[in-house]
Parts: C-alpha cells; structure tokens; sequence
C-alpha cells in the first residue's frame, strides 16, 4: 500500500528516495490511519500536522500499526485542515524522525509472525516535501490506497483458504473411520465441494476487482469492497469447516490448520470492516449507473 501510495501519488524525487529500497524489500513501508478513538470512522482522526518553516509538526497517535517500530518509512495521516475528510493530508515519516516513537508489540489471537505496535508523534518535524500528494487530499489518497490493500487481503484469505482446503482433502482420504476413509461419507463429500466452490468464487471475484482496479473503471472500489468482504468471510468458514473434518488433530498445532484459522479472522477487520464494506458497496451502488 505505502508503495503504491508514494508510486502513484508522490514527487520524482520521493519515487527515488524510498521506492528501490521499498521494493526490494530492504525497507518496509507502514501505512498509519487507525488511531485509538478512530478505527471505522477514520475521517474523525485526531492527529495534527501543524505548519511552520519549512515543513510540519506532527502530533498524534496511530494504533493497530503493522510492522510498527520494524518498519522503515510511514506513511502518516495527520489534520491540516478543519474537520472531516477534506482537512487531512498524507506525510512520509521516516523511523529515525525525531519525535517518533512506538508502543509495545500487541499480543494477538493470529497474525503473530507481523508485529503491531502503536506509533507515536511527538512534535515530529517533517519536511515540506515529505508531503505526499496534494495538501488537504490525504483522505482521497488513503482511500485509494485501501482500494488495493482490500484485493490483498482478499488474495491472502484465498491462500489460507486453498492450504485448509488441501489439508482437509488429504487428511479425509488417509483417516478411517467405520472401515473406510471418511471421504466417502456423503456429509463429508458435501462439506469439501462447497468449501471448493467458495474458494473458486472468491478467486474469481478477486481477480474481477484487481482487474477493474488496474483500468480504473469506475465501479473498482466497489467491486474491491465486494471481493474482500465476500473472499475474507468465506475463507475463514472454509478453516473452520477444515478444523471440523479434522476433528480432534485439526485442534492440535501438527496440521496448522488452527493457525490459519486465527490468522484469517482478522481479515473480515482490517482495511475496514466487512460491515463498512457492505455500507460502501450499498453506496457505489447508489452512486453508479446501472447496468444495462
């Protein structure tokens, strides 16, 4: 997303500052919306950017942050302006910043590998051209942004999704029970073909949504907000569907399939949540032609 962001929307020079490190993964981008008391309601956020010579000062908190104090360059979005989505612009925070500082690792249910850490802002200065995009159009790029980060969130619930689906398969094919695989059971047959069903119709959606993303059709952010809604709650019934033909094992750490059950439950939360997903798509709808 934070590449993306400075790629679409940043300066030549800011291009070839952060982007070949970013891209060959030598830095790590973090992308800094959600604050304590703002989480859905991200336009409410409270962080300030208050202009003086030469650039800003930062102040602030953002929470949930993944790769919080791991991360490199942040992507912050701080109030220059008044109230609501229109006063918000987007800044390039470099970790070393003075001023800069993180909380503690958040101890999660899932997603353990990534750590989540708050960032804070104290009297930040950041330089003028560290500016990213327009002032006061912070939001509309944070946004576009999220159109993105909603097909990879939706991508990485299908992989999660395909390992659960594999593992079940397997797994119903070598476990005997009343003296045959318990693949053969009819319930059992049932259960793996929708799970495929769900999967192949995610990918599907997902692939739609990337592709109207990519030609800028009017409709991408509705059909991003379609796939990862649809993709995140239908992989992690496909885990927890895996867990119940696994019975007993599908508990224990030794196929992983709990894992990824964890893991996927946050999906259905990040890059905003599926009931805000719904309150866009319900939008967008409102908002575009039908189709003939």
């Amino acid at each position: 997303m934070v590449c993306y962001m400075i790629d679409a929307f940043g300066t030549e020079s800011q291009r070839y500052k952060y982007l070949p490190d970013m891209v060959s993964l030598d830095k790590l981008g973090c992308y800094c919306l959600t604050e304590p008391g703002s989480g859905s309601d991200a336009s409410s956020l409270k962080t300030t950017a208050r202009e003086v010579d030469n650039g800003f000062i930062i102040n602030g908190e953002k929470a949930f942050i993944s790769g919080g104090g791991v991360g490199d360059v942040y992507v912050v979005m701080a109030r220059t302006g008044g109230t609501g989505p229109s006063g918000i612009s987007a800044f390039i925070v470099d970790k070393d910043t003075p001023g800069v500082s993180f909380g503690k690792r958040e101890r999660k249910m899932g997603w353990k590998a990534q750590p989540t850490a708050s960032v804070v802002l104290e009297d930040a200065f950041v330089p003028t051209e560290n500016l990213l995009g327009t002032r006061d159009e912070g939001f509309k790029i944070a946004m576009r942004a999220l159109d993105g980060g909603r097909v990879n969130i939706a991508a990485c619930s299908i992989g999660g999704g395909r390992f659960c689906l594999d593992t079940a398969r397997s797994y119903a094919q070598s476990r005997r029970q009343f003296g045959r695989p318990i693949g053969e059971f009819q319930n059992t047959q049932f259960s793996i073909a929708d799970m495929a069903t769900s999967l192949q119709a995610s990918r599907l959606l997902t692939y739609h949504a990337a592709r109207a993303l990519d030609q800028g059709l009017p409709e991408a952010t509705m059909d991003c907000a379609m796939a990862k809604r649809f993709a995140t709650d239908s992989c992690s019934r496909v885990a927890d569907r895996a867990l119940q033909i696994l019975g007993g094992y599908g508990y224990l750490s030794d196929y992983h399939v709990e894992r990824y059950l964890r893991d996927l439950r946050v999906h259905s939360i990040l890059e905003g949540t599926n009931e805000v997903m719904r309150i866009i798509i319900s939008r967008e709808l409102g908002r575009l032609e039908p189709v003939p």
